[in-house]
């Protein structure tokens, strides 16, 4: 796909609470004036204070609560049907915690991305933060990454790496690593805004003109 002023890339975000990775990328397609078009932005929660904000910044936000639907399948139908209609190139899940059956994920194959707070494929699932720190890595981070039906598995688009202290705490981690987690997504984002992103049929991700695809704190390494 390539994308151009003329035909900004359409995205949609999906989120499950405040949303911080939803605003990044929001606040970077505005200040930058990246050609893309956020076109939705859903909820499983109503409740969800990251709907809020996107209303705020004008931008279409729906809730699609998941406990309105009596099964996941059912609650799947609803969000395919939404997203569907909008036609989006990309779906972004920015802290969606809700896991998406097979079905919807290969109805849009290769155009699910999520970003997940570890260096996977260490550390799925949740209290990855917790997980680290019990396993004594010195070294933990985020990844972004194309889903599969497999739990956050997948060809991975770029990594985010942070030092683990001997003192930190979930609580601390998570807060040193969530700025990280907003760099490596939204230039995720610019790279899909420039068509530079190219799913290999043998399951790796490349970037074109970016052999770089990992951030030490503010330092590129190679990937």
């Amino acid at each position: 796909m390539e994308h151009t002023p003329e035909r900004p890339l359409r995205v949609a975000i999906l989120i499950s609470g405040r949303g911080s990775n939803m605003q990044a990328l929001a606040q970077a397609v505005a200040a930058e004036a990246l050609p893309v078009d956020i076109c939705t932005v859903v909820s499983n929660r109503a409740d969800a204070a990251g709907l809020a904000w996107a209303r705020g910044q004008g931008l279409p936000a729906v809730a699609l609560a998941h406990r309105d639907y009596p099964s996941r399948e059912a609650f799947d139908a609803a969000l395919q049907a939404h997203l569907d209609a909008l036609a989006p190139d990309y779906i972004l899940l920015a802290g969606f915690m809700r896991v998406l059956g097979a079905d919807f994920v290969q109805h849009f194959a290769g155009r699910i991305i999520n970003i997940h707070p570890s260096l996977l494929p260490a550390f799925p699932g949740l209290h990855t933060h917790q997980q680290a720190l019990a396993q004594g890595v010195q070294w933990h981070g985020c990844t972004v990454h194309f889903i599969t039906p497999v739990l956050d598995h997948g060809p991975i688009i770029a990594q985010g790496v942070v030092p683990v202290r001997h003192d930190d705490t979930p609580d601390a981690l998570a807060a040193r690593l969530l700025p990280m987690e907003h760099q490596v997504f939204v230039q995720t984002l610019r790279w899909l805004a420039q068509g530079r992103v190219r799913l290999l049929a043998d399951g790796r991700v490349r970037v074109a003109d970016a052999p770089q695809r990992a951030w030490l704190g503010a330092t590129f390494f190679e990937s």
